[in-house]
């Protein structure tokens, strides 16, 4: 079965919104880190507000190798509108969002990934749906805007691997146990 795979950015405070105000350096660790992130990922799920984001964006950017990764892969959208933009291996979900994920789970290939996508990140964390965290966190605190974890989390994590970048962020990874 596949595995649902978040990839979040966070402020030491927990925070997830606005990451580019509190990862101020991508260092060659970081980068690697993403790197290994998406070697597995042939499908992302995105929310409407992060798809509205990224579609204006990644389509026409050179930031490897986030880049090439996201305007290739698969990507479905939870949103219950039809978006604005049109975006390359993109499909609106229609239906329930656990039925689908659980369905999609179940088909062949790579991890699902989750990147960004607040909202959707809680749904699924609520759902039992998300098999493992992979987290950027940043030696700041940011004190304002939404949080990963804001709503809580009543499952245990395992962590399976820590590194600390030389830019001092800590990419930390958890299996979500069931």
């Amino acid at each position: 079965m596949r595995k649902v795979v978040a990839y979040e950015l966070l402020s030491l405070d927990g925070v997830a919104e606005q990451p580019d105000e509190f990862i101020t350096e991508f260092d060659d660790l970081m980068r690697e880190n993403l790197g290994r992130v998406i070697a597995t990922q042939d499908t992302v799920l995105l929310g409407r507000r992060t798809y509205d984001d990224w579609s204006g964006f990644w389509p026409t950017s050179d930031i490897e190798p986030f880049a090439s990764f996201i305007n290739g892969v698969e990507k479905f959208v939870a949103t219950s509108t039809t978006p604005g933009e049109t975006w390359a291996n993109s499909t609106v979900v229609h239906g329930d969002l656990s039925e689908f994920v659980t369905g999609l789970k179940q088909r062949s290939g790579g991890d699902i990934g989750v990147h960004g996508s607040i909202a959707l990140t809680h749904s699924l964390l609520e759902a039992g749906l998300v098999d493992e965290l992979r987290l950027v966190v940043a030696p700041a605190l940011h004190m304002h805007g939404r949080k990963l974890f804001d709503q809580g989390l009543s499952r245990r994590l395992t962590l399976t691997r820590h590194v600390a970048s030389p830019a001092g962020y800590l990419l930390l990874d958890f299996q979500i146990e069931g």
